[in-house]
C-alpha cells in the first residue's frame, strides 16, 4: 500500500515538478528542493486519547445494557473493564489508521512544532546547508498535518523576508485544499526562483548540487 507521501503526487505530477525545478534553476545560482513526507511525527498520544475518548462512553452504554440483560449484579465493574479494554483496542487502532480522525486529537501547537522540527532535520540530513553559496531552499510538505514549511540557507535568509516565504506557503496550502497540489508546488517553485534570481543570478560555472524533488517512501 502506498504511503500518504506517495499518494500525494502522481508520477506525472512528480515529473512536472522536477522539470519546473530544472527550468527555474537555469536562471539562478540557488537550489530549490521540494520535499514531501507522509508525516512529521507519529503522534502516539493522539491514538491513546482518541481511543479512550470513544471507548469510555461506548463501554458505559454497553455495560449498562449487557449487565441488565445478563443480570450479573455486582459483577458489572468487571464487565465494564472487559468491554472498556476491547473498545479501547478497537478505537485506538481506528484512530491510528484514519488520519482525519487522528488529527482531531492533536493540537495545532504540537503540529506546528513537529513540522518545524522535521523540516529542520530534513534540511540538515539532505545537505541543503552544503551548497557552494549557501543558497539552498527546502519546501517541506507534510501530508498528514497538511502543513508546509520553507527553510532557506544563510545566504538566502539575509535577502528574503519571512513575509515572502509566507506568501509561497499560502500558495501551496491553498492548492492542496483545492486538490491541485502539483500545480501549486510548481508555481511556488517559480515564485521562489524569482526571489533567488533577483539576489543570486546564475553563474557560468553553476552546477545542480541537490535533488530536484524528494518524496518519502514510507
Amino acid at each position: 500500500m502506498k504511503s500518504l507521501a506517495q499518494q500525494f503526487l502522481s508520477d506525472q505530477d512528480r515529473e512536472k515538478i522536477i522539470q519546473t525545478v530544472r527550468e527555474v534553476e537555469l536562471e539562478t545560482a540557488g537550489e530549490i528542493v521540494p520535499m514531501v513526507v507522509s508525516r512529521s511525527y507519529s503522534y502516539p498520544m493522539a491514538d491513546v486519547i482518541g481511543g479512550m475518548a470513544f471507548a469510555l462512553p461506548v463501554s458505559l452504554i454497553l455495560s449498562y445494557f449487557i449487565g441488565a440483560w445478563l443480570w450479573i449484579g455486582n459483577q458489572n465493574m468487571w464487565l465494564f473493564l472487559g468491554i472498556l479494554t476491547i473498545c479501547f483496542m478497537v478505537f485506538h487502532q481506528t484512530c491510528k489508521h484514519l488520519p482525519w480522525l487522528k488529527r482531531m486529537f492533536i493540537s495545532q501547537r504540537e503540529i506546528e512544532e513537529e513540522v518545524k522540527e522535521a523540516a529542520m532535520v530534513s534540511f540538515l540530513r539532505e545537505g541543503l546547508y552544503q551548497t557552494r553559496d549557501r543558497t539552498g531552499i527546502l519546501i517541506f510538505i507534510s501530508v498528514f498535518e497538511r502543513k508546509v514549511w520553507i527553510l532557506g540557507d544563510q545566504g538566502i535568509n539575509t535577502k528574503v523576508s519571512k513575509d515572502q516565504w509566507d506568501k509561497i506557503i499560502r500558495m501551496i496550502t491553498n492548492g492542496i485544499q483545492q486538490k491541485n497540489q502539483a500545480a501549486a508546488i510548481c508555481q511556488a517553485v517559480k515564485e521562489a526562483g524569482q526571489l533567488l534570481k533577483t539576489h543570486f543570478p546564475i553563474r557560468s560555472d553553476d552546477q545542480n548540487e541537490l535533488k530536484n524533488l524528494i518524496v518519502e517512501q514510507n
